[in-house]
């Protein structure tokens, strides 16, 4: 009885928890940002005028003035100077770099970052997951166009960090797998995998 107690209880954890980690996560991500940029936004509308959101709203629209104006060439050599700062300090290099390999994941206007498809690349006797970033490595501007490399990226698990290989094309396997579910497999170390196909 106790042992059907306890798997109906590990269950039960399994359903809620991710649910309640998420909206716990959404929701401090929102009230920090509301209650930050509220202290900025009085300085400018009386706080009679402030409604609740406004903060949320503000923080969309500089994300949106950093998008556009990243494009210019000063804040590209000031966010250049930013980014070497970070690679010197020692630990925060390491969760800097992680964050940002994550996120330059992400489509971003006129330049495809995505990931292209997922393969496999064997090592000897062994085999790692990889996502396509660019499908002939020439265009990253290392070695001659057509010579068959394709840059392959390997994260590490739990985002700690990741690596650009470029690898033969003749070496590189596809894997019938959707990119979401690879990705969630190679970060959780491989806990978290493929649904079973039926």
């Amino acid at each position: 009885m106790f042992r059907k107690l306890w798997n109906a209880l590990v269950r039960g954890l399994v359903v809620v928890l991710p649910i309640a980690l998420t909206a716990w996560l959404l929701w401090w991500l929102g009230t920090t940002v509301e209650s930050l940029l509220h202290q900025v936004i009085i300085l400018f509308v009386p706080e009679e005028h402030y409604r609740p959101g406004m903060g949320i709203v503000a923080a969309v629209a500089l994300l949106i003035a950093a998008g556009t104006l990243v494009n210019a060439f000063i804040v590209r050599r000031l966010f250049a100077a930013w980014e070497r700062l970070m690679d010197r300090i020692p630990i925060v290099k390491s969760v800097y770099g992680a964050v940002r390999d994550f996120v330059q994941m992400l489509p971003a206007s006129g330049e495809r970052r995505e990931l292209h498809r997922v393969v496999v690349v064997r090592f000897g006797g062994a085999a790692a997951i990889g996502f396509v970033t660019r499908d002939d490595a020439a265009e990253l501007g290392i070695g001659p166009a057509g010579d068959g490399a394709v840059a392959v990226y390997f994260p590490m698990s739990y985002q700690i960090g990741g690596y650009t290989l470029l690898v033969p094309r003749a070496r590189v396997e596809p894997l019938d797998l959707p990119i979401e579910t690879a990705m969630r497999l190679v970060l959780t170390g491989g806990m978290s995998g493929a649904p079973p196909r039926h």
